[in-house]
């Protein structure tokens, strides 16, 4: 069994603990070791395991070890995957069993995290350090960059090419055949009829963008 642990203690980590030991019923794969987090204090027990330090003692860690970052902002998620100097460190893709992934030419990278109820069709390309929460599609044809985090029940229509650092909320949809810049931010409920530039944030029904930032 592989020692794996979970950076970010948050409900979300929380919830990706419960991946793992899904995982674990199948195939005894990884054997979890605690949390790490900057915002806790080492020690703290949360769900029975520890907090074993934040990113300092994870650069520090002298063992081998799997390594989930359970971040959803995807700026915040790529500062902390930058700053990891740690060669004992790995990043393998938790798959909840009951996610539906077919075989036919998908390819998803290190890091990822994909959720329960999740479906991902054909000639899909995920990037490094990706979220999809509960209950995503992705459809055909589809490019998801990295870092990009998609929160429950987003939909992803066919031929999507979405570029790195973008945040999805929840119950979104994005309509087939369009791009989405880096480092945009899609509302919660927003319905993406059109490409969106990088670094906007969009919202509505139709999704246009209201602001944007660097």
């Amino acid at each position: 069994m592989k020692k794996i642990a979970i950076f970010g203690a948050g409900g979300f980590g929380r919830e990706v603990k419960t991946i793992i030991d899904e995982i674990n019923k199948n195939n005894n794969r990884y054997d979890f070791v605690g949390y790490f987090d900057d915002g806790k204090k080492q020690g703290t027990i949360i769900n029975d395991f520890p907090v074993l330090g934040g990113l300092n003692e994870l650069n520090n860690f002298v063992e081998d070890l799997c390594v989930v970052i359970c971040v959803a902002d995807p700026k915040i998620k790529k500062n902390i995957i930058n700053r990891i100097e740690n060669k004992n460190i790995s990043y393998p893709s938790i798959v909840h069993p009951k996610a539906s992934i077919s075989n036919d030419y998908v390819s998803i990278g290190k890091g990822c995290i994909i959720c329960e109820g999740t479906i991902i069709t054909c000639n899909i390309d995920i990037e490094n350090f990706v979220i999809l929460n509960l209950s995503c599609t992705v459809g055909h044809d589809t490019k998801i960059g990295a870092f990009s985090s998609f929160m429950p029940s987003v939909n992803i229509s066919g031929e999507v090419h979405i570029e790195e650092c973008v945040y999805v909320g929840t119950g979104a949809k994005i309509i087939n055949l369009l791009e989405i810049g880096a480092n945009s931010i899609v509302g919660a409920g927003a319905v993406v009829s059109k490409s969106l530039p990088a670094n906007c944030t969009a919202v509505g029904i139709p999704a246009k963008p209201i602001k944007f930032h660097e």
